[in-house]
Order: structure tokens, then C-alpha cells, then sequence
């Protein structure tokens, strides 16, 4: 497996991750503020994550919604669903 950068990750976050690999959904940034990403998944749902992320508009990313994490590249992101 290779090394991933991870940023604000916590050890049972990296656990569900990696044994639900599954539950990793695809999709694009759309919108972009500071600490809050909002990404349009390729099923159509749409997902707003407070993140310290820093990745531009059209940049794709996998969600983990069980684990609260965003990844783009080799790099995993706390990510928190933002209640709206």
C-alpha cells in the first residue's frame, strides 16, 4: 500500500477507511471557501465538508462518508459533513 500524506486523520478514521474500501465515492470539487469544500459526487449527491483541505474547483477527489474523509492524490483530509 502506499504512503499517504494524512492531514488531521485520526487512527480509527484510517481503520474504517481502509476496511470499508467500498464506501469511497467519486467526484469533483464545485465550490470552494475557507474550510468548507463542497463536492459534486458522480452519482449526483451533493456533499458540503468542513476540511482543511485546500484543493481547487474542478479537482477530483474520493469522499468517505462513514470514515469523514476526502482524498485527492496521495493525500487523505478530515473531512466533516457540514449541516445545512
Amino acid at each position: 500500500m502506499p504512503n499517504r500524506i494524512r492531514i488531521d486523520v485520526l487512527p480509527i478514521q484510517e481503520v474504517v477507511a481502509k476496511a470499508s474500501p467500498r464506501a469511497w465515492r467519486d467526484g469533483v470539487v464545485t465550490h470552494r471557501e475557507q474550510g468548507v469544500l463542497t463536492v459534486a459526487l458522480l452519482d449526483g449527491a451533493w456533499w458540503t465538508l468542513a476540511t482543511r483541505a485546500d484543493l481547487a474547483i474542478g479537482e477530483p477527489v474520493a469522499v468517505h462518508p462513514v470514515a469523514e474523509l476526502v482524498a485527492a492524490g496521495p493525500a487523505w483530509y478530515a473531512a466533516r459533513p457540514v449541516e445545512a
